[in-house]
C-alpha cells in the first residue's frame, strides 16, 4: 500500500515541477518579448520620423543626406543642418571623458576591494552607489556652477578667454564624472570575482602586495572592467541633459580646442524639441538615428578590442 501511495506521488510531483517550468519559462519569454517589442517599436518610430527630411516628397523641403552627414555647419534659423562636426564633438568629449575616468575609477575599485580597511569598504561602495543613482540635472547644475567656475579659472591662467566657462574641458569633466560610478561598480565586481589563490600564490612565488594586485588581479579581472569602460562610454554618449547645461552649442566645427565651446549630438536634440512639427522637429530624431549608429559601432569596436584583451595573456 505504501509503495503504490509513493509511485502515485511521486508521478504527480514530476508534473507540478513541469507545470512550474513551464509556467516560468512562459513568464521570461513574455518579458524578454515585451522588451525587444518596446526596442523595436522605439526604433521603428525614430526610423520613420528621422528618414523623412531626406524623402523628395518630405512636406517642409528636402534636406540633402550627403550634407547632413558630412557638414560642418549648423544653422537652424538658416535651414542647414550639418552633423558631422557634431558626430567629432561627440567622440572627442565621450572618449576624452572615458580616457580621465577609466584610470581613477579601476584604483578607485580596487582600493576599495583589496586595499581599504574592512570598516571603510561599506561605506566606499554606498558613496559609489550614490553617485551612480545621481540625476544627470543635478549634474548638470553642479557643472555650471563649479566645473565652468574651474575650467573659467584655468583658461585664466592659460590666457584664454572662455564663454563663461562653457566648453569641451566642462563637458569632458562632467561626463567622466558621470561614468565614474558606473565604470567602479563593475570593475568593484569583476576584482571581486578573482580567485584568491590566484593572489596567494603570487604572494608565495614572492611577488609583492602590489605587483600581486596589478600583475595578477588586474590582468585577472581585465575583461569585467573592460565591459564597465564600454557601459560607461554608452552612458556618456547618451547624456543630454547635463551636457546641454555647460556645451555651449557651437554652431560649427569640429571644436578641437578644450577651451571652446563645443555641440553634442544629444545636446542637439535637446535643443529643438520645442516644436512638434515642422523640419526643425523631425531633424532632431535624424540626429537620433546618427547618434544610435554611432553608440553601435563604437560598442562593436570595443566589444571586439574587449575579446583581445580578455584572449591577451
Amino acid at each position: 500500500m505504501e509503495e503504490n501511495l509513493r509511485d502515485w506521488i511521486k508521478p504527480g510531483q514530476a508534473i507540478r515541477k513541469q507545470k512550474t517550468d513551464r509556467a516560468v519559462r512562459t513568464l521570461f519569454f513574455l518579458a524578454a518579448l515585451i522588451s525587444g517589442s518596446c526596442i523595436v517599436l522605439i526604433t521603428f518610430f525614430i526610423l520613420m520620423k528621422g528618414i523623412q527630411p531626406f524623402l523628395p516628397n518630405y512636406a517642409y523641403g528636402t534636406v540633402s543626406l550627403k550634407d547632413f552627414l558630412f557638414g560642418t555647419l549648423w544653422r537652424q534659423d538658416q535651414g542647414v543642418y550639418g552633423v558631422g562636426f557634431i558626430v567629432i564633438n561627440t567622440l572627442i568629449s565621450a572618449f576624452g571623458a572615458l580616457l580621465l575616468a577609466f584610470p581613477i575609477s579601476v584604483l578607485t575599485a580596487l582600493f576599495i576591494v583589496k586595499i581599504a580597511p574592512k570598516p571603510i569598504k561599506p561605506f566606499m561602495k554606498t558613496v559609489v552607489e550614490l553617485l551612480a543613482s545621481i540625476p544627470s540635472v543635478v549634474y548638470g547644475v553642479f557643472a555650471a556652477g563649479v566645473i565652468t567656475t574651474l575650467v573659467k579659472t584655468l583658461a585664466a591662467y592659460s590666457g584664454v578667454s572662455t564663454a563663461g566657462g562653457s566648453s569641451l574641458l566642462a563637458v569632458i569633466l562632467l561626463l567622466a564624472i558621470m561614468i565614474f560610478p558606473t565604470i567602479t561598480s563593475l570593475s568593484i565586481t569583476a576584482i571581486e570575482a578573482v580567485d584568491r589563490d590566484l593572489e596567494l600564490g603570487s604572494l608565495a612565488l614572492g611577488a609583492t602586495a602590489t605587483q600581486t594586485h596589478f600583475k595578477v588581479v588586474l590582468t585577472s579581472a581585465k575583461s569585467g572592467i573592460f565591459a564597465g569602460a564600454i557601459l560607461g562610454i554608452g552612458r556618456a554618449f547618451g547624456e543630454a541633459t547635463a551636457v546641454a547645461m555647460v556645451a555651449g552649442n557651437k554652431l560649427f566645427g569640429p571644436t578641437f580646442n578644450l577651451f571652446d565651446i563645443t555641440r553634442t549630438l544629444t545636446s542637439t536634440m535637446l535643443a529643438g524639441l520645442k516644436e512638434t512639427t515642422g523640419l526643425d522637429y523631425d531633424i532632431r530624431f535624424s540626429v537620433g538615428l546618427v547618434l544610435m549608429a554611432v553608440i553601435l559601432i563604437s560598442n562593436l569596436v570595443l566589444n571586439l578590442i574587449k575579446k583581445k584583451v580578455g584572449n591577451m595573456n
